[in-house]
């Protein structure tokens, strides 16, 4: 750790020009500084713009030239997505821009005044300050296939999240109108969805015969062998429902409105999740992550898009603190802290290994191996909610070496490392 501070310390030096840029929506602020931290130009406005880009990248190259530099150093506290228009401009140009942790900077707002105040001029100073002494690390501009995979990945998040609220506001309708339908279909499958369309409300249960229910579901795409049982449930919960009877018009109108909804998003859904599996599948890793037994195409390329390529990361290390699995430590004196992971890094990645590790557990058995040791060692056995974090590390340093050395999977190879194997072994 102080070795890479040190290296960032050692980019600045007496040639270096520092900027420290606060970003926001529609104008930012720049701020220029020396290696020593001194102003050399006071803050300015850029607005987002194609001319206020170009104009700001005018004023760098005027700086250098006046102040005889012949580096730059540009810096921003992130601000959720304004930054990216600006980071992709300044690329081009050859000129990468550093980020700065935004707790950082709002603890340091107070070191020059002693105030607490807070503005955009002097948050850019704050920042330029910040990297100049090397508190700075530079996020991955991502162009390409792995663009497509980020864009579509957010995108996929979306329309599932979505998914999932017109799901939660069709159980709520059901709740008013017909709570019955639930014991009858658990989850939305294609039959449950048939039966919102043609028959979403009990009174149109109610005097049906057993056939004639199933041929109006029959009616719908996809549906050609509707289950009998559950035909015959839904008529006897019909007739005994306590659901709603009034407003029904528009009930009828809001069910009809959501249950298409949920086909579209559904169909969606498949649609962007098949072109990530494409691009995931275009690239000269797949090979190797699909040896892994538990991994499907959708979980690949789920990583691919928060990781990208393995090969930018020169160790794994690197890519747990990217998943904020990092253990964090609170000691002192004679007190010794329980250690936790950090939680700083890719939530979204974060989240997606905790989904993966389960199957994997089941499925993978060098996984499953390492799962029962922790749970079952003598020492120190973990929770099984903890043994399942571990492993989520584990399997970043499997993926970043068999990605990177560019071979299969080999369970035996890993079993290796499972310390209750090496002393059987032994």
């Amino acid at each position: 750790m102080d070795f890479i501070q040190n290296h960032k310390i050692n980019q600045v030096t007496e040639n270096t020009l520092v900027i420290g840029m606060d970003i926001a929506k529609r104008t930012h602020y720049a701020c220029f500084v020396d290696d020593r931290g001194r102003m050399l130009k006071k803050p300015f406005a850029i607005s987002q713009s194609r001319e206020g880009f170009e104009g700001f990248y005018h004023n760098v190259l005027e700086a250098m030239r006046e102040f005889d530099k012949t580096e730059v150093l540009a810096g921003i506290e992130p601000t959720g997505h304004y930054w990216l228009n600006l980071a992709y401009f300044l690329a081009d140009r050859g000129i990468n821009l550093a980020m700065t942790n935004p707790m950082h900077v709002k603890r340091s707002k107070e070191l020059d005044d002693n105030l607490p105040t807070k503005h955009d001029r002097k948050d850019a100073l704050v920042i330029a300050r910040l990297l100049k002494d090397g508190r700075f690390s530079y996020p991955r501009i991502l162009r390409d296939a792995e663009a497509e995979l980020r864009t579509g990945a957010t995108l996929k998040g979306r329309l599932t999240e979505e998914l999932g609220s017109v799901k939660n506001m069709m159980i709520r309708w059901l709740d008013r109108y017909f709570p019955e339908f639930r014991t009858v279909f658990p989850s939305f499958g294609k039959m449950a969805l048939a039966a919102l369309e043609q028959t979403p409300l009990p009174q149109d249960v109610q005097g049906k015969g057993l056939e004639e229910l199933l041929t109006l579901y029959r009616k719908v795409d996809g549906l050609s062998s509707p289950q009998k049982p559950k035909g015959a449930r839904l008529i006897e919960v019909a007739n005994d429902s306590i659901g709603m009877t009034e407003g029904l018009a528009m009930a009828r109108m809001e069910i009809a409105t959501l249950v298409r909804r949920f086909r579209q998003l559904q169909i969606e859904i498949e649609a962007v999740t098949a072109s990530l599996t494409e691009l995931a599948q275009s690239s000269v890793e797949y090979e190797w992550l699909a040896s892994v037994d538990g991994l499907g195409d959708a979980t690949i390329a789920e990583l691919m898009a928060e990781i990208g390529s393995f090969s930018h990361y020169q160790d794994p290390r690197q890519l747990i603190k990217l998943a904020g699995l990092t253990l964090k430590e609170n000691s002192s004196g004679q007190h010794k802290g329980q250690k936790r992971i950090s939680k700083r890094g890719r939530s979204k990645l974060r989240a997606l290994l905790f989904r993966v590790m389960m199957p994997m557990i089941r499925h993978n058995q060098a996984f499953k191996t390492l799962h029962d040791y922790y749970t079952t060692r003598p020492e120190n056995p973990l929770r099984k909610k903890q043994s399942i974090v571990v492993p989520c590390g584990k399997l970043l340093r499997v993926l970043h070496g068999i990605a990177t050395k560019q071979r299969v999977f080999d369970e035996a190879i890993m079993m290796k490392d499972i310390p209750v194997l090496k002393v059987s072994v032994e």
